[in-house]
């Protein structure tokens, strides 16, 4: 692989480890145990798992589409995503304000399907790497939507 290829991919994946490190800094803690939740609500340790691939999926397909289509559309809403997706933690986890975390998630997947849309013509695979991505963000966008629900 060209070092320009490794240095492009190391950025990518710097970038979406930095998004994972400031959704980190905000945390469930007491605040989000004493919700009510429904039923459905995942396990708590089944999110560290799900998230650490998607982030890998995450930056491979960042880098597909840049080496793909270099900076125009689709690579705008790589880092819009990305934007979206770091905000979630600190609106819901650190300002308790699940109706904007609400508002940012769904947002979020609107952007993740419309990447991957823009992206499917030059990059399928980067296409194919946001399916279980916008899968398990439109999930999290019912239960962010149910646990408003719930505690308002």
């Amino acid at each position: 692989m060209p070092t320009s290829h490794i240095i492009t991919f190391a950025i990518f994946a710097g970038l979406t480890i930095l998004a994972a490190l400031v959704g980190s800094q905000f945390m469930p803690g007491e605040w989000y145990a004493t919700l009510q939740k429904p039923a459905w609500t995942p396990p708590g340790w089944l999110f560290a798992p799900v998230w650490s691939l998607l982030y890998l999926m995450i930056a491979v397909s960042g880098w597909l589409a840049w080496r793909a289509c270099g900076l125009g559309l689709a690579t705008s809403l790589w880092f819009v995503q990305m934007a979206a997706n770091a905000l979630w933690s600190y609106l819901f986890f650190g300002l308790h304000r699940i109706d904007l975390a609400l508002v940012d998630i769904v947002f979020l997947l609107v952007v993740i399907v419309t990447y991957a849309v823009v992206v499917w013509p030059r990059a399928r695979a980067a296409a194919l790497l946001f399916v279980p991505y916008a899968f398990w963000v439109g999930f999290a966008s019912l239960l962010n939507g149910a646990i408003w629900r719930l505690n308002t």
